[in-house]
């Protein structure tokens, strides 16, 4: 009998790698956003992922707003956030790929009896397009996707702890019979403040930036966002899981 309730995983840059994707598509709004207001500023996928990556698109439009001080209307906000969702689900159909070894994993935790669950920042039907692309959607029964963009009223963002205490709640779980694994800060501290059990992987940094970039997540995963553990591969996931139940 597992003794962890249930496994909760981040998507983005965790199960899949989407997030530089997903950047690509939204690195064109934000700059035509910018240019409607004014504001000189442009941004490359690479200097959005730096300022933004763990946040959904709305939660980086709040952003950008007090940065660069400017106002959109609510139905502007709306209007961007639509068309953002669309260009996004576009490129994860197309292009998505799994994190190396993450399905197999996942094969091996539904076999040993482990309920999971994706607790994302990203809209839902975003991350449905992301799962399904790679082949594990069967793994998380529609219900047990949960959206900080879509499932909450009002929508949200991590590091708000907001979607896993909801998905715990949902669950009906204790935040701390969980545990999570998260890729990024964001992520991760709202995992932290909602008490449940962290395992940072720092594994994507290597493939898409490299191990200056790993080494630095791990240390802040670990020591900002007290992450019990760190993986830098998916293959470490087992291990690990024994070290935590153990504890």
């Amino acid at each position: 009998m597992p003794k962890v309730k249930y496994i909760l995983l981040d998507c983005d840059n965790t199960l899949v790698l989407s997030e530089r994707l997903a950047f690509e598509a939204c690195a064109d709004l934000t700059n035509e956003l910018l240019a409607k207001y004014d504001v000189p500023e442009r941004y490359t996928v690479d200097s959005l992922l730096e300022d933004f990556v763990g946040q959904n698109f709305r939660g980086m439009m709040v952003g950008l707003q007090k940065k660069h001080n400017f106002q959109m209307p609510p139905d502007q906000l709306e209007e961007y956030v639509n068309r953002e969702l669309g260009e996004v689900i576009k490129k994860l159909s197309a292009k998505a790929t799994p994190c190396p070894g993450a399905p197999e994993e996942l094969e091996r935790l539904h076999k040993a009896g482990y309920p999971m669950s994706v607790v994302s920042t990203s809209a839902k039907p975003r991350v449905v397009a992301s799962l399904e692309k790679v082949g594990i959607d069967h793994y998380f029964p529609n219900a047990h996707v949960y959206s900080a963009a879509t499932s909450l009223n009002p929508p949200s963002s991590k590091p708000d702890p907001k979607i896993y205490l909801y998905a715990c709640e949902q669950l009906g779980v204790k935040p701390e019979e969980c545990i999570t694994v998260e890729d990024s800060k964001s992520g991760a501290t709202a995992a932290m403040r909602a008490g449940i059990p962290l395992i940072g992987y720092v594994g994507v940094y290597g493939i898409e930036e490299g191990k200056e970039k790993m080494d630095q997540m791990a240390k802040i995963l670990t020591e900002q966002c007290k992450a019990a553990h760190i993986m830098y591969d998916w293959k470490e996931f087992p291990e690990i899981l024994k070290k935590m139940e153990a504890a």
